[in-house]
């Protein structure tokens, strides 16, 4: 895969680091889920909205900041790197 510069404003990243955040909020939904343990009647979806929501938004300026250290995708590490074929 060609390890060229991917601009933080393409599609490409873009669809990478809203992925990310879904994963991210996704997660950290389950894992407010699991550690409340009161049944789905008794959770604070609220809270646990909100918490999941803010991880995701965390997960969106960390690839931004990501992206634009690197230029590769919205990770630090290059484990995923955005195809520059795509945008």
């Amino acid at each position: 895969m060609d390890r060229g510069t991917v601009s933080i404003f393409s599609a490409a990243f873009a669809k990478a680091a809203t992925e990310r955040a879904v994963k991210t909020f996704a997660q950290t939904l389950a894992a407010l889920l699991v550690a409340d343990y009161s049944g789905l009647i008794g959770v604070d979806w609220a809270h646990s909205l909100s918490v999941a929501g803010l991880a995701a938004l965390v997960s969106i300026l960390t690839s931004v900041g990501s992206g634009a250290a690197t230029g590769h995708g919205p990770s630090l590490a290059n484990e995923y790197t955005v195809p520059t074929d795509l945008g």
